[in-house]
């Protein structure tokens, strides 16, 4: 019995040894197997996000129980590249199912991710989370909430540091100067600039300056120029830059070019903004000069040097400018798909080449919704409202969607020449059809359309229906179909609401002075101009100008000055007798003064567009077509004065007023008289 005792001791014991022994085999096998096994995933881990295939790296981490800080590290930084919190968000949970309490920099590193992809309520949450921080993570969470425009809460969470650095200063006043919120971001500087712990960095000084340039504070950023040369970061390019836009914008234009001049390494970007700034003040020939400069230099000019130029160009009618403009693009060789090009297209409609314009539009192998548009506009102010129309249906055909601004220049196309029925097709089709919303200037367009034709009733009927409240522009096509037709006491109640809107516009008084002295009212003329006269209002004179040999001649009427004038006149008459023999009757309709017809006459034969026209004839060959321009409308009988000297001298004589271009050829007009 006792040998069986012993023996069965015997087997137990050896049993468990051998389960200890199995056990002892698992720890020593089983587990590094275990453990080799992630190794492996975490190697195929770093494989992956060097691959930059974070989904996939992603994946293979809940294969792993607990990951080493550097394979967390790998992938919070491929997130961090690619931008994506979603995967950001498995990884921190995975964090935190692994018990891993990651260092104040890996926090930090969520935290930047979740800002810069916008997810600041997770952003705050992790903020909120981490028991530790650093001033890396108060401005991290300032920074976030201030480029998200949340400007109060990155304040609140300002005003909580108990540490501040220069990151700190710049962050919040950029985020009040983006906000804009210039005054504030004055304000939190002069609370930095008492702080004496803290000194300015460049990007600080540069949102400051940002902060002056929105306020036209000159005095503080006057200020903060002496700090830039005191501090000695007036070495600092984009302080410099800074400076000299924050001058410009506050209209010291010769304080910011005095900076350009001061500017040692100037690339293209500083060149352009200072040729910008002069154009933007109207000081157009500076503008031009600065840009023959920039050629001089070797810096090649990018497109938004070119734009710029093109657009100015296109402002001033200089296209002659324009023109070699586009000789050096072309040499130099240019995005025919970029806005320099639709840039070209507009220079060359305003300034009334429309047939350069759509070979420039053509060669373009996709042209923007820009270029359209402004082509469209173009032939409606060149008296080509069917190739404007026909254009549109390109448009249309070709899957561009139109904007508010192409339907303004095709309901423009339709009101030039009398498309009533089709303009208010057009009209109905913006809203229903295309889903673009209503804006005052398609109210404007419909009411000139209808005002042109004579149907008012239609026309006041669209006015009450308006949504919005009809501007200046509206009341003005009103007042002009006023004066067509002669509708006085329309015109009447347009010129009213034109007074109260702009009571300094002479033109609404000229418009109405017209209106009545056509009716020979002319004790309602007196009272117009004794309005003009209480209200101290001076009608703007008439002037035009022409280009010949890249020079410029400008006319007034009454001007002496120029010195073929003796000359001019003699052409005139000579034209005007022509004239009389080809049947021309002058238009006194429209001169306001209540004197003799002989007068009327002798104030007609001078006007400024005609002076202008006199002189082209003289200075330039025969059959050379003229180009003039006039600040103000074209008068009736200028218009008819200019189809007969079309005729007589055979030449074409585009003339382009404040509202369109006139071609006058072999006595006829592109608007078909409908203007």
């Amino acid at each position: 019995m006792k040998s069986i005792r012993l023996h069965f001791r015997t087997i137990s014991t050896s049993s468990q040894t051998l389960s200890k022994n199995n056990h002892n085999l698992k720890k020593t096998f089983f587990k590094p197997q275990a453990n080799e096994q992630e190794n492996k995933h975490e190697e195929q881990i770093i494989n992956l996000c060097k691959q930059q295939r974070l989904t996939e790296a992603i994946q293979l981490l809940d294969h792993i129980t607990k990951p080493s800080p550097l394979t967390y590290s790998t992938l919070l930084n491929l997130c961090l590249q690619q931008r994506t919190p979603q995967g950001t968000k498995k990884i921190h949970t995975h964090i935190k199912k692994s018990g891993f309490y990651p260092s104040v920099s890996s926090f930090n590193r969520i935290l930047d991710i979740y800002c810069k992809c916008g997810s600041l309520v997770d952003a705050r949450n992790v903020f909120d989370e981490m028991r530790d921080k650093d001033l890396c993570s108060w401005n991290t969470m300032v920074s976030g909430y201030a480029k998200a425009g949340r400007v109060d809460d990155a304040r609140k969470v300002f005003d909580e540091m108990v540490e501040r650095d220069n990151f700190s200063w710049t962050a919040i006043i950029s985020g009040y100067v983006r906000c804009d919120l210039p005054d504030k971001a004055l304000e939190m500087c002069r609370v930095m600039m008492k702080d004496g712990d803290v000194k300015c960095n460049k990007f600080t000084i540069c949102s400051v300056l940002a902060a002056c340039a929105a306020t036209e504070g000159l005095s503080i950023g006057k200020e903060i120029h002496g700090h830039i040369v005191r501090t000695g970061m007036d070495s600092d390019a984009a302080v410099w830059s800074a400076l000299s836009d924050m001058y410009g914008k506050c209209g010291s234009l010769d304080e910011a070019r005095c900076i350009f001049d001061k500017t040692s390494d100037k690339d293209v970007v500083t060149w352009t903004a200072m040729i910008d700034r002069y154009f933007k003040h109207g000081r157009k020939e500076e503008g031009f000069l600065l840009f023959s400069e920039l050629l001089k230099t070797g810096n090649r000019p990018n497109e938004f040097t070119f734009a710029g130029i093109l657009n100015a160009c296109a402002h001033y009618n200089t296209e002659s400018l324009g023109k070699q403009v586009h000789g050096y693009m072309a040499r130099i060789g240019f995005n025919q798909s970029s806005f320099a090009a639709s840039a070209l297209v507009h220079m060359y409609c305003k300034c009334g080449n429309i047939e350069v314009a759509d070979r420039v539009f053509k060669w373009m192998p996709n042209p923007d919704l820009a270029s359209w548009t402004s082509l469209i506009n173009g032939y409606a102010q060149n008296g080509q409202p069917d190739e404007a129309i026909k254009l549109f249906e390109s448009l249309l055909e070709s899957g561009t969607k139109p904007d508010h601004i192409t339907f303004v220049g095709v309901l423009s196309a339709c009101t030039h020449s009398g498309l009533v029925d089709k303009g208010l097709d057009y009209f109905n089709s913006i809203k229903e059809k295309h889903g673009v919303a209503y804006t005052v200037d398609h109210y404007a367009c419909v009411v000139d359309l209808l005002s042109r034709s004579g149907r008012f009733s239609e026309a006041e009927d669209i006015i009450n229906k308006m949504p919005m409240k009809p501007d200046k522009f509206l009341w003005a096509s009103v007042l002009a179909g006023c004066r067509i037709h002669g509708n006085l006491d329309l015109a009447k109640r347009a010129a009213q609401a034109l007074f109260k809107i702009e009571p300094e516009n002479a033109a609404t008084y000229v418009t109405l002075s017209n209106i009545y002295a056509a009716a020979g009212k002319w004790g309602e003329v007196a009272k117009v101009r004794n309005m003009m006269d209480v209200n101290r209002v001076v009608k703007k004179p008439g002037r035009s100008w022409t280009e010949i040999k890249r020079k410029v001649y400008t006319f007034l009427m009454g001007d002496t000055s120029h010195p073929r004038l003796n000359e001019i006149h003699e052409l005139l008459e000579e034209l005007q007798k022509r004239m009389r023999e080809e049947g021309y009757v002058p238009k006194t309709d429209y001169v306001l003064h209540d004197v003799e017809d002989e007068q009327k006459e002798q104030n007609l034969s001078y006007h400024s567009e005609k002076l202008a026209i006199a002189f082209a004839i003289l200075a330039t060959p025969p059959g050379t077509p003229i180009k003039v321009f006039k600040n103000l409308r074209t008068c009736v009988d200028c218009h008819t004065a200019i189809k007969y000297i079309s005729k007589i001298v055979s030449r074409k004589i585009i003339v382009r007023d404040s509202s369109r271009f006139h071609c006058f050829e072999d006595g006829s007009c592109s608007c078909k008289d409908y203007w």
